[in-house]
């Protein structure tokens, strides 16, 4: 893998392009090669059902985990019935109720991140969108079960975050996470978007300007033709996560919860 600080402005722009490819293995093509006897959830018991969360419980090589992944679509029709994956706070709270669920039954806990931002429209906010991700949050620091949060795409703002307080955060190769996209970076810094790929440049959004600042724990390798190469790319993230899980379980919870909390508070130092 290439060092962050020897790549070009357009390998940077490709590596966002990658990130956003509808061709890249969504949540659901993780689901079904990682894990087996995957059973699906649905609702926050409160509003409805927010289709651009998966959640529910499967196993990794029979191991009971509690499985929640932000789910695209591959055309127009998915993708307006997933939301193109921005999450609604019903989604975020469906995901804290598996999540809660995960923890009564110490079952370790799988993110899989893949969206833009949180769904931002009056809709959302009415119905309590920035109070349902500071809720993920605030419960995910303290919850009393492993958690691994992996990035398969994008990793957008606040809509990223609330499946992200994790024990581990690890980056698919080709993945990003940044506060918004480039384009609203620019928007906002230039006043023109169209600058895009500089903001890209200086937002530091790649797995690997992510490992070498120390926010992420981890980059799972990808290659160029992830579409072609996508079972053994997957084979090795399920590797990585049995041998993590295992050694997360046998870590006393007080221990864990202990260096989950100094992690995020030094984060970034």
């Amino acid at each position: 893998m290439k060092e962050s600080n020897t790549r070009s402005v357009d390998e940077i722009w490709e590596h966002v392009l990658k990130a956003r490819s509808v061709h890249r293995p969504n949540a659901l093509d993780y689901i079904n090669k990682v894990f087996s006897n995957f059973i699906e959830f649905h609702g926050d018991r409160g509003y409805g059902d927010d289709k651009s969360i998966i959640g529910g419980i499967a196993l990794l090589d029979d191991m009971p985990v509690t499985i929640i992944g932000q789910q695209k679509g591959r055309n127009t029709e998915e993708n307006i019935e997933r939301n193109f994956g921005m999450t609604h706070p019903e989604g975020y709270r469906k995901a804290l109720r598996l999540m809660k669920q995960a923890e009564k039954f110490h079952r370790p806990i799988i993110c899989l991140v893949d969206t833009p931002g949180a769904a931002c429209g009056i809709g959302a906010e009415e119905r309590g969108q920035g109070h349902a991700i500071a809720s993920n949050l605030f419960e995910l620091s303290n919850l009393q079960t492993p958690i691994i949060s992996v990035f398969i795409g994008e990793g957008g703002s606040g809509g990223a975050l609330a499946l992200a307080i994790a024990d581990e955060i690890w980056m698919m190769e080709y993945s990003i996470f940044s506060i918004l996209s480039p384009e609203g970076f620019a928007s906002i810094l230039w006043k023109d978007s169209s600058k895009a790929k500089t903001a890209a440049e200086l937002m530091k959004l790649t797995s690997y300007d992510l490992l070498e600042l120390g926010i992420i724990d981890k980059i799972i390798p990808e290659e160029a033709d992830i579409d072609k190469n996508a079972e053994r790319i997957m084979y090795n993230l399920q590797a990585s996560l049995i041998q993590s899980l295992k050694a997360l379980k046998a870590t006393p919870i007080k221990a864990l919860l202990k260096k989950r909390y100094n992690k995020f508070r030094n984060i970034g130092v």
